[in-house]
């Protein structure tokens, strides 16, 4: 939606002029696949969806935001405490987003919200990132003086989607959403994550970054995505630590015997896919920020076997019918032909992986993976430099 139909559409809904427009993308994940939990590396980037409101702030005491095509959701700043049973619901992460500013000491205050996203639900690309960060970032700017730094900000996002919405996400949605750009982070420190800016542009190497859509829905999939970070805590438990990451990989393979018999084969291979993939991030920037684009597709080949073989996350256990991902990954292998590259993207099990297109056979590719998976299942993508943002209007 343009600028002036969004300020148009406030005016109409809350009857006054907004102020603001407050704005956050959606993120792609270009390496480390179920990484960042376990306090990994990841690599991620800013997409050019985003998630984008009109704002202007109320005296009322609360918060009101109209989504387009939504009902409206109202939390009250006198009420923060977690609700049962708004889990999975935007009124969490909203009464979240809030209360976590009030606990780390930031004023909070009410405003009047037009939202609009072109981050698909859904999607793979982190739609309720975005829109935390979008809320976050307005009131750092309305109540906070803009002190709130963007790592901050997505640690307060995390937070209202781990303790409030209800989801045991890591922090690379979030963070890719409120810094911008591509970005490698080391999560060793959660606290203080190590944040490196990788400067490369796909297009001008000759290829289209492309989101497909598998038709595969989330739904019902909480306890499968829950189910990996508890396999990998249970593998770093059993030897002695609370994550993967500070679990030596020989330490690990000495003890793979007793790890299968304790944890399982599944945990097992889930942690070997940590230990590999955590390595392989360090390439992959390495590759990027060298311009050797072809190291790079390699390793990006080599994670999407490692999250099909050992992580899992491709068809949900036990499914046998509906196997979406995989038939989508299959197509796109069959079409791209050896070049390019692609992957799992984002958590698996349903919604999107990502493909590397040359762009000679952009047009062709989208033709016939849209003529299998349907209309509109191919998103071609840019990178955004800017995250989280808020202007003046």
């Amino acid at each position: 939606m343009e600028r002036d139909r969004l300020v148009e559409r406030f005016t109409e809904v809350f009857e006054k002029v907004p102020r603001y427009l407050a704005a956050a993308p959606g993120r792609t994940e270009l390496g480390g696949n179920h990484t960042d939990h376990q306090r990994g590396r990841v690599l991620a980037a800013a997409v050019d969806l985003v998630t984008t409101a009109a704002i202007a702030p109320n005296d009322r005491g609360e918060i009101c935001v109209q989504s387009e095509g939504y009902p409206r959701v109202t939390i009250s700043l006198d009420d923060l405490l977690p609700k049962g049973d708004e889990h999975g619901t935007t009124a969490a992460l909203i009464r979240g987003v809030a209360a976590r500013f009030v606990q780390m000491g930031y004023k909070v205050g009410g405003f009047d919200a037009y939202a609009v996203s072109t981050v698909l639900p859904g999607s793979g690309l982190s739609s309720s990132a975005a829109f935390e960060v979008m809320i976050a970032t307005a009131l750092n700017h309305l109540y906070a003086g803009g002190t709130v730094s963007a790592v901050e900000i997505a640690k307060i996002a995390q937070y209202a989607e781990n303790m409030y919405f209800g989801k045991p996400c890591g922090l690379m949605d979030q963070m890719a959403s409120s810094v911008g750009s591509i970005i490698g982070i080391d999560f060793a420190d959660p606290e203080h994550p190590v944040i490196e800016r990788v400067r490369f542009d796909f297009e001008e190497s000759g290829y289209a970054l492309c989101i497909i859509d598998s038709g595969a829905d989330h739904a019902n999939l909480t306890d499968e995505y829950a189910a990996i970070p508890r396999d990998m805590k249970a593998v770093a438990a059993l030897l002695g630590k609370e994550y993967l990451r500070d679990v030596s990989e020989s330490d690990f393979m000495g003890m793979l015997n007793v790890v299968r018999d304790i944890c399982g084969d599944r945990a097992a291979l889930r942690a070997m896919h940590f230990f590999a993939e955590n390595e392989r991030v360090s390439r992959e920037i390495a590759a990027l920020q060298a311009g050797d684009v072809e190291t790079f597709f390699a390793e990006v080949m080599a994670s999407g076997r490692s999250s099909w073989n050992l992580l899992q996350n491709v068809v949900p256990n036990g499914e046998t019918r509906h196997q979406n991902m995989a038939v989508a990954l299959a197509v796109t292998d069959k079409l791209l032909a050896g070049k390019g590259a692609y992957r799992v993207h984002g958590g698996g099990f349903a919604g999107t992986i990502q493909a590397f297109v040359p762009n000679e056979d952009l047009e062709r590719f989208r033709k016939e993976i849209e003529h299998i998976l349907g209309a509109g299942s191919c998103h071609v993508l840019n990178i955004r430099n800017e995250g989280g943002v808020m202007l003046g209007l």
